[in-house]
């Protein structure tokens, strides 16, 4: 999984991005502070940084300094409300490979992101599509397809439907979806099975308005994406 290290004092805004990237797909960690950032990086060696510019014990700058004299290659993202030309000239002279202002866009966050992530790769990563009857499931876009209809999934969404297209017409349990999807994290009940079909339901129903793929409550034995619709096999 890909690792991103939030550096950012705003306990909001941190948040905000911490939750918004996990449902992403990422791995994150956090710091709020020059030195913890430095050590956080030295440690778990983040694929990419996003980086505020005003720190309470110094700046951003610094951190980009550090990180870069140090040898780091991954991406670094300075997200600030410094907005002047000449911040954002220092910060990509520091070695910076983008500068957001605040306020952002969180989509457009994601969208720079990534596009320094697949730089890095030097070509972008072949597709794996996943099928069942007429609903494709590109793992890569995390966009699902029916028809000439499509529906953009979180990273968390698209594997409960790969979970749920890889058992097309059989009922998962609650327990077997917990199991593969969330049983490594703590903290978490298997409500958290019913809230993500609550999202997904509502997703497929926007690309199958006349009676698409539905995921139905099969009473006793869990959920299951039916197919069986002479339309949709």
């Amino acid at each position: 999984m890909t690792r991103i290290l939030i550096v950012e004092d705003d306990g909001d805004i941190r948040g905000m991005l911490a939750r918004g990237l996990a449902a992403e797909g990422f791995e994150v960690d956090v710091a709020e502070r020059v030195d913890e950032a430095l050590v956080s990086a030295r440690e778990t060696a983040p694929c990419a940084v996003v980086l505020d510019n005003m720190l309470p014990d110094g700046s951003g700058h610094d951190v980009c300094r550090a990180l870069r004299g140090g040898g780091y290659a991954g991406a670094i993202l300075f997200l600030s409300a410094k907005d002047e030309v000449s911040d954002r000239a220092e910060g990509l002279s520091l070695g910076a490979d983008d500068y957001i202002v605040k306020p952002f866009s969180f989509d457009e966050l994601v969208a720079r992101l990534r596009a320094q992530l697949l730089r890095r790769q030097g070509s972008e990563p072949p597709r794996d599509v996943v099928t069942a009857g007429r609903l494709t499931l590109d793992l890569t876009t995390r966009q699902a397809r029916f028809g000439t209809a499509s529906a953009r999934l979180t990273q968390r969404e698209a594997e409960l439907l790969m979970a749920l297209m890889q058992e097309a017409n059989r009922p998962l349990s609650r327990g077997d979806i917990y199991d593969r999807l969330w049983a490594t994290q703590g903290g978490l009940s298997l409500n958290v099975v019913d809230v993500y079909i609550g999202y997904l339901r509502t997703k497929l129903g926007d690309i199958a308005r006349t009676g698409g793929p539905l995921i139905v409550t099969v009473r006793g034995r869990g959920f299951m994406l039916d197919l069986r619709d002479a339309g949709f096999q």
